[in-house]
């Protein structure tokens, strides 16, 4: 308990929860951008958010990325949209744009660590200038250009963390961390 100089005491103030985080990730080019996608898919998923909107939908990467949930857990989940913009304007929480050309990423943690529910926005090739307008905050994790993925994994383990090593909920498969080779433990022996 710490002690003022005036003799009074203060309890610490609790811990906020950390806001639950979702991705939209807009211009999806199902043709030319699996890779790229999918690889966003897992970061987002690794690093603690809850889902990621897919503009365009893409079925077939959305099922991919549910086996990957399914062989080693958490419920994370690709919802494929038709219009990104109506997924911006009806996101119950603050829509934050993440972009080279926005405000740097530390100076805006404190007010995005004070939000129930993030909306993490990256786009594609060209990014309509309407999600500028549209964003409650643009964010740069840096001001060179750099990765959707980039992007996304900085700014959630700036907000929620490293995740540590254990097993998602009714996950079949986990890693075992070692210092030389691969453990994996579970049914099917990985990936």
């Amino acid at each position: 308990m710490a002690t003022g100089s005036s003799g009074s005491s203060r309890s610490p103030s609790p811990r906020r929860r950390p806001p639950e985080v979702s991705v939209l990730r807009v211009g999806h080019r199902p043709g030319r951008d699996p890779r790229l996608t999918t690889h966003l898919a897992l970061a987002a998923r690794a690093f603690g958010a809850q889902r990621m909107y897919l503009h365009p939908a893409d079925l077939g990467l959305a099922e991919r990325i549910s086996a990957v949930g399914r062989r080693w857990g958490t419920g994370f989940e690709v919802v494929s949209v038709d219009d990104w913009k109506s997924v911006v304007r009806s996101f119950p929480g603050a829509v934050v744009h993440l972009t080279m050309y926005g405000l740097p990423l530390e100076r805006c943690l404190p007010r995005l660590a004070r939000q129930k529910r993030l909306l993490l926005v990256v786009g594609g090739a060209k990014v309509p200038p309407e999600l500028y307008r549209l964003a409650t905050f643009n964010v740069a994790v840096g001001h060179q250009p750099h990765s959707e993925v980039a992007a996304v994994a900085v700014t959630l383990e700036r907000l929620l963390g490293i995740p540590p090593p254990v097993r998602a909920g009714g996950a079949p498969h986990r890693i075992v961390p070692s210092a030389r080779g691969k453990r994996v433990v579970g049914s099917g022996g990985g990936r």
